[in-house]
């Protein structure tokens, strides 16, 4: 890299820092330190480019999404449950709005760093599912050997997030594949995930890997009859795997058989189905009938759960007063934690992010589909979640956030 400026040589390493994030991700908060690396390029090029920043549009919807997040964090800290928490969480929010102008500034218009930071996230996609496939047929995986009741993969039997992050993270392999070895072999990846998504149990990430393979299907379909075709040949599929699933694994057939009991129609039945998320769904409307402006306070769920649950609520801790960690679903949490306020800034941060889509050229929305598609996974509102104020689900969307933002850029000395 002789010959080079410290700008060229700072974007040369750009995508391979940024992809670190993504790769450190199973080892918990040790992903945050390629996070602090690109929030202090993204403090040092932003003040370098103070002048050119209000007219970089990227930069601007990228900063719009941050304080979409951030600021109803804010306004529901003053009177917060634990105010403490909240204002922790305030405060470590913070590190998202350099990290997302590092992303913009040091990857977007830079089109083949785009195209290898996909390139190493789909290595790292296939690596996971593969580990993922050894587990479920010999019982061990990079992680050590597996104690729990479900796939758990290289996040290990104590983080059971494999299937959701593998269902959004998804449609990073599956597009690279479609652009460089075409339908079929794209086809068998996605039987090989969706094996490694079943077997990990969690059917938010049935849900979510169901959603990446339609929003795929009309990537590939050339019309109407095509993407009807390639959703039949899917659905066909995924019965075939969920049967020799079924057949295989004892775990997987208990988790459909927890899935059927719905049919029984009872309450119990149901909340049994939906691995009694009930109370804590009845728990987030009380919050957000009692606290409807600014809600009980960021992260401050599981502290004001106790006021909001019957006494036998099977979540209660009576030795803390505590009960479920989060509400298990974006728009219960934006309205439980944040009010009102929260849930009309996190519907305008979406609004604002399919308008930027909308905008952009067809070389963009390309470069950007990956993430795009990761998204729309992620905050499927027809499905359960991870908490999206905590520290590690929170990292993983505005990691593919910050992508977005930066491949929609226009390559540099291409007007927007």
């Amino acid at each position: 890299m002789a010959g080079l400026s410290a700008n060229e040589r700072w974007q040369g390493l750009a995508p391979t820092a940024f992809w670190l994030a993504l790769l450190l991700l199973p080892l918990g908060r040790t992903s945050e330190l390629a996070i602090v690396a690109f929030a202090i390029a993204g403090l040092v090029l932003a003040w370098r480019q103070r002048r050119e920043l209000s007219r970089i549009p990227q930069a601007r919807l990228a900063l719009a999404l941050f304080a979409c997040w951030w600021l109803p964090a804010l306004v529901s800290a003053p009177d917060a449950v634990m105010p403490a928490k909240t204002w922790s969480t305030v405060a470590g929010g913070l590190r998202y709005a350099p990290f997302l102008l590092g992303a913009v500034l040091l990857l977007g218009g830079d089109t083949r760093g785009l195209a290898r930071l996909r390139w190493l996230a789909a290595i790292v996609v296939a690596l996971w599912t593969a580990d993922a496939l050894l587990q479920a047929a010999t019982g061990w995986s990079v992680a050590g050997r597996l104690d729990g009741d479900r796939l758990s993969g290289i996040f290990g039997d104590e983080n059971q997030k494999l299937g959701p992050v593998l269902a959004v993270l998804s449609p990073v392999l599956l597009l690279e594949s479609l652009d460089r070895y075409g339908r079929r072999a794209t086809l068998l990846l996605w039987l090989l995930l969706g094996a490694a998504i079943l077997l990990a149990g969690a059917r938010a990430g049935w849900v979510a890997y169901a959603v990446v393979t339609v929003l795929v299907a009309a990537r590939v379909a050339h019309g109407a009859r095509q993407f009807g075709a390639l959703l039949g040949i899917a659905a066909a599929a995924g019965l075939a795997l969920s049967a020799l699933a079924y057949v295989a694994s004892p775990r997987f057939a208990e988790r459909v058989e927890r899935t059927l009991a719905v049919t029984e129609g009872s309450a119990a039945a149901t909340d049994h189905a939906l691995a009694f998320r009930l109370p804590i769904w009845h728990a987030a409307l009380g919050m957000a009938a009692a606290h409807p402006v600014n809600g009980v306070g960021a992260r401050g769920f599981r502290y004001a759960y106790a006021e909001f649950a019957a006494a036998d609520d099977r979540w209660l801790d009576p030795r803390y007063g505590q009960g479920a960690l989060h509400a298990h679903q974006w728009l219960l949490e934006a309205a439980s934690e944040t009010g009102l306020v929260g849930l009309a800034a996190w519907i305008a941060g979406i609004v604002l992010a399919l308008r930027a889509w909308i905008r952009a050229s067809r070389e963009r929305r390309h470069a950007a589909q990956a993430p795009a598609l990761a998204l729309v996974a992620m905050w499927f509102p027809l499905n359960t979640h991870f908490a999206f104020y905590s520290a590690w689900w929170s990292l993983l969307c505005f990691w593919l956030l910050a992508w977005y933002c930066a491949a929609l850029r226009e390559p540099r000395g291409v007007a927007p």
